[in-house]
C-alpha cells in the first residue's frame, strides 16, 4: 500500500516496536520451575497471539496451577516490569519511523497482547507518550489474535478505515489478525520468530528486516 493512502499505522508491541521476546522464555522457565514443571518446547507457539488474560487461563488449566488468574497475571507483571521499564530496547530505526509518521500527521496506535501495566512501562521508559493516540490490549476485546478485534478497535479509536490501515507485526497470529481486519500487513523480522519467517512472509502483504527499509521508501514521498 502506498504511504500516501495510509490513514493510520498500527503496531504490535513485543518483537515489533521493542526487542522483548527474549526475556519471556527465562520468565516462563523460572515461573513454571516453582511448580516443578519444565518449559514445553511448543509453549510459545501454543500461546501465540493470546491476550494476557487468555494466556493466564492457558497456564492455569494446562499446568494445573493453584493460584487465581489475577494472582498469575500479577506475578508475571512483577517479574517483567523492571525489564520492560529499564532494559527492553526499541527495535532498530523504530523511533525514527515514529518521528517520520508524526511529522506527516499520520496517527498511530498500539494493539498488543501484553498487559496494560507492561505496555505502560515501555511507553514511559522509552518516552513514547506523544506518539500514540490509541493503546489497546487484548484483554480489552472479546478475543485475542488472530481474531481481528483488537486491530478493529484501534482503527475505530483513530477514526481510520481498516482498509487504509498499515499493521506492523512480528508473528503469524498477529499478521493473521491484521489480515482478518482487512488491513495491509507488513511482517518485521525478529530473531525470536526467525524460524517462522517463511510462514510470516506467506501470510503478510509485505516484509521488512527493520524500519530503515520503510524510511528509505518514504524518502521520495516528501
Amino acid at each position: 500500500m502506498p504511504m500516501k493512502e495510509i490513514q493510520a499505522v498500527l503496531f504490535d508491541l513485543d518483537g515489533t516496536l521493542v526487542d522483548s521476546m527474549w526475556m519471556w522464555k527465562d520468565i516462563d522457565i523460572e515461573y513454571l520451575g516453582r511448580y516443578g514443571v519444565s518449559l514445553p518446547d511448543n509453549l510459545q507457539k501454543e500461546i501465540e497471539g493470546m491476550s494476557f488474560s487468555e494466556t493466564a487461563v492457558y497456564f492455569k488449566e494446562t499446568f494445573q496451577l493453584p493460584e487465581s488468574l489475577d494472582e498469575i497475571k500479577a506475578e508475571w507483571n512483577r517479574m517483567a516490569y523492571e525489564k520492560y521499564r529499564y532494559q527492553v530496547p526499541m527495535k532498530p530505526y523504530a523511533r525514527e519511523f515514529l518521528d517520520e509518521l508524526s511529522q506527516r500527521g499520520i496517527p498511530m496506535g498500539i494493539a498488543t497482547s501484553n498487559s496494560r501495566e507492561l505496555v505502560q512501562a515501555v511507553i514511559e521508559g522509552q518516552r513514547l507518550e506523544n506518539y500514540f493516540s490509541s493503546v489497546r490490549t487484548g484483554c480489552e476485546v472479546a478475543a485475542g489474535k488472530p481474531s481481528p478485534d483488537i486491530y478493529l478497535k484501534v482503527a475505530e479509536d483513530l477514526n481510520a478505515d481498516p482498509k487504509q490501515c498499515l499493521v506492523i507485526e512480528d508473528v503469524p497470529a498477529g499478521i493473521q489478525a491484521g489480515k482478518n481486519a482487512g488491513m495491509w500487513v507488513c511482517a518485521i523480522y525478529d530473531s525470536w520468530s526467525a524460524h517462522m519467517e517463511e510462514e510470516k512472509r506467506r501470510l503478510a502483504d509485505d516484509s521488512i528486516t527493520d524500519y530503515s527499509e520503510i524510511l528509505k521508501n518514504m524518502e521520495g514521498l516528501r
